[in-house]
């Protein structure tokens, strides 16, 4: 008998190009237009509107970004807006939203944490796009227009990372040319800049409290940054045979902040803790015996989420670092992109060409679910996490 093929899940999508980044958006978040709002206040009474908003609120959009870049490879490059719809666990059929960007490869994004909309990084610029929602809350009167105001601050430059910071008034962003600049926004004022030729920003991320920048460069230390006096308070070194791969902040037990680092040692992928006061090591434990490709941390801090080269992810207790759970051999290939929902549910994405959203079952009241790569198990206080994995070719690196 010949063997079946396995069914295609409703949350895998094919784009029809490489993906080189993505993030969450939800679509509650999103604001109506000033037009829709009076629209919906003439119909007062309307039990409509309650349902819509309960609606949206299981509906998120995934911004995906990406292309065949520059010259004839017949591959386009784009923006691409697909909405995710939970209890049904699929992605719509067709984007809500598909914007050309011609000879212009979308690299890298920010989503913006209040829902004005989305930085999009190019190979030389960036672009600020922003959300139109006109009427009810429908996929279909969405619109994601490019905003007439150029990023100047912007032109010409290669970014490798981006982010803002909790309230999205400050934008950090690291250029390949080894430029760190932060601005106010949207006003893109300067609050720090600084240059090291030839040593590459890898890695950006703001203090929960908003007061502290660090930042990771292809060699050298991760440095603090204190943003009211736009002025270094830490280098933290590395010991013999580290190599700094990411940067994130948490809350510990006591809800002080730590700044956890990730570090390859001895072809070993291990987490540092540092103390946020005194700027010591606190603490260090090796999760994977593998290379760590990707990281992240959920909104509220709580998780901690690796992914390998060889295309596992472990999920840790942010506060002690115990492990939660181990996904070996989650996807076929290398882990570059990890992101969480702005609720935490975990999620994962593979993709080379296509999108596949997968929800995995995770810890109620201390106990711990097994986790189907492709079926929900269980619906209680899932974890949403977006894991990226594509070919090195494709112009990603460790």
């Amino acid at each position: 008998m010949a063997r079946g093929r396995r069914e295609i899940e409703p949350c895998s999508k094919t784009y029809g190009f490489p993906i080189y980044c993505a993030g969450w958006v939800p679509f509650s978040h999103i604001p109506t237009s000033s037009a829709s709002q009076e629209n919906e206040n003439e119909n007062e009474g309307d039990d409509k509107g309650d349902s819509a908003a309960s609606d949206a609120s299981d509906k998120f959009l995934v911004a995906l970004g990406g292309g065949g870049g520059e010259g004839r490879s017949g591959v386009p490059n784009a923006l691409v807006i697909s909405g995710f719809d939970f209890p049904s666990r699929s992605l719509s059929d067709e984007p809500v939203i598909r914007i050309g960007t011609e000879s212009d490869l979308p690299y890298r994004m920010a989503i913006h944490p209040t829902g004005d909309g989305i930085i999009c990084s190019f190979p030389n610029g960036s672009r600020w796009f922003k959300w139109d929602l006109r009427g009810s809350r429908d996929y279909k009167k969405l619109a994601l227009n490019p905003s007439e105001e150029s990023l100047t601050q912007l032109e010409n430059v290669s970014l490798q990372a981006l982010c803002f910071n909790k309230e999205g008034s400050v934008l950090a962003t690291g250029s390949e040319d080894g430029n760190l600049r932060v601005f106010k926004w949207p006003a893109m004022e300067s609050i720090l800049s600084e240059v090291v030729d030839d040593n590459s920003i890898k890695d950006l991320d703001f203090s929960f409290d908003g007061k502290h920048l660090a930042s990771l460069r292809s060699s050298g230390p991760c440095r603090v940054w204190d943003l009211n006096s736009s002025s270094v308070i830490a280098n933290l070194a590395r010991e013999s045979g580290e190599i700094f791969r990411f940067c994130r902040f948490s809350c510990s037990s006591d809800d002080n902040q730590v700044l956890f680092v990730i570090a390859m040692h001895d072809d070993q992928g291990k987490i540092i803790t540092w103390n946020t006061t005194t700027w010591k090591r606190i603490g260090s434990k090796r999760v994977v015996k593998d290379p760590i490709s990707a990281f992240n941390i959920s909104p509220d801090g709580k998780l901690l989420a690796v992914g390998t080269i060889e295309g596992g992810i472990v999920v840790l207790n942010s506060k002690n670092l115990q492990v939660h759970s181990v996904i070996k051999k989650a996807h076929l290939g290398l882990l570059t992109y990890l992101v969480f929902s702005q609720d935490s549910r975990l999620s994962s994405i593979y993709f080379y060409n296509h999108c596949l959203l997968v929800l995995f079952s995770f810890f109620f009241k201390g106990t711990c679910f097994e986790i189907d790569q492709i079926s929900l198990i269980w619906r209680v206080q899932v974890m949403t996490l977006l894991v990226f994995t594509k070919l090195v070719q494709l112009g990603i690196c460790l």
